[in-house]
């Protein structure tokens, strides 16, 4: 290790955090003796209790590595060649997987502009004008994100609302979970309140974000979905064969309420920051902070400044919209001394 890099002082990406002590300290334990691989594991079938537990007795669990991985295979499961999948234009899927749900789903996004990273029915519904037509793709599955990508949260009414519209147009509910305990601990509900509960379909679980390593999960929330995903996710080379090491951070995640607690600290610290540099004459916080996502206007020539120090998103290089985003183990130190910078270069340029 080289001790004299500099410290990576970082609000770009909650993926920029370590992982948690009690999940390193999970793998530690689980790398004791021998077990069964593929997840034929006591360890694997701890989880599974636990996402039982979270989500419903019919929850059906399948563990891969990547959200990518969780997004694409778990549409490829649910769609074939010839249907689409309707989303925001902001999703991750569209944007950030590098084509990876046409190239390896085989399936075609139909990307629907939305100022704030949400779909409502009315939105969506000049896209099916083409169902029955033999020339174009079929809507199979509405994907939506919570929280979204611009850090908003859906309420449980307007997720009703799209389920309502793709029970009536015969299509499925993805979610797309990334950050779904920083949604859940900012509307102070429970995974099944805003999944389950609300009739979706089916949810790429996220974890990576909230403190592991590295570990996602495919969740199969309606029983009649998802025949034969162990063959789809095996050809998606997504079996891990020491999968205890993945479920074993499952298993205390969800245990003890720790992606509860540590969502709670990732919203706080953002709603600190929102806070502090709103205060500050030359900053303009864009919206209200709904999960662990602040976005900003700050002249151009102080984000320079900042980014000689700190890493973070131009998320918009047009509006010149800055994203600092928060984590679990992001500190009120580190926050304080951010919006101290903050002021120092904004101050600077003025």
């Amino acid at each position: 290790m080289n001790t004299d890099t500099p410290k990576l002082r970082s609000f770009s990406s909650d993926n920029n955090a370590g992982a948690h002590p009690e999940i390193i300290k999970a793998v530690m334990e689980a790398n004791d003796g021998y077990m069964r691989a593929y997840g034929e594991d006591p360890i694997s079938e701890a989880a599974d209790k636990l996402f039982k537990k979270h989500f419903g007795e019919q929850a059906r669990i399948f563990y891969v590595t990547t959200g990518t991985a969780a997004n694409v295979l778990g549409l490829r499961a649910v769609t074939r060649t010839y249907n689409s999948v309707i989303c925001p234009a902001s999703a991750h899927i569209n944007v950030d997987e590098c084509g990876a749900p046409e190239a390896f789903g085989g399936t075609k996004l139909v990307p629907i502009p939305s100022p704030d990273g949400k779909l409502t029915p009315g939105m969506i519904a000049p896209y099916m004008g083409h169902v029955g037509f033999v020339h174009a793709s079929q809507p199979k599955v509405i994907s939506i994100s919570q929280s979204t990508e611009e850090g908003t949260l859906y309420t449980f009414e307007e997720i009703e609302a799209i389920v309502d519209f793709a029970r009536d147009h015969d299509l499925l509910v993805h979610m797309d979970g990334a950050r779904l305990a920083n949604a859940c601990a900012a509307l102070d509900c429970s995974f099944f309140d805003t999944t389950t509960a609300l009739g979706v379909d089916l949810l790429s679980f996220g974890a990576t974000k909230n403190g592991l390593i590295m570990g996602e999960a495919i969740v199969f929330l309606n029983p009649e979905i998802g025949e034969g995903f162990e063959y789809i996710r095996k050809q998606g080379m997504q079996l891990v064969s020491k999968m205890r090491f993945v479920s074993a951070q499952m298993e205390r995640y969800l245990r003890d309420d720790l992606w509860l607690n540590n969502a709670r600290h990732a919203n706080a610290m953002a709603r600190s920051l929102a806070e502090q540099a709103g205060a500050i004459d030359g900053v303009e916080i864009q919206s209200t902070v709904e999960s662990n996502a602040v976005f900003a206007h700050i002249p151009p020539a102080a984000t320079e400044i900042l980014e000689k120090k700190y890493y973070f998103y131009v998320w918009n290089e047009h509006s010149h919209t800055l994203r600092w985003m928060t984590s679990w183990a992001t500190t009120e130190a580190e926050v304080d001394e951010f919006v101290e910078d903050i002021k120092q270069a904004v101050e600077q340029v003025r």
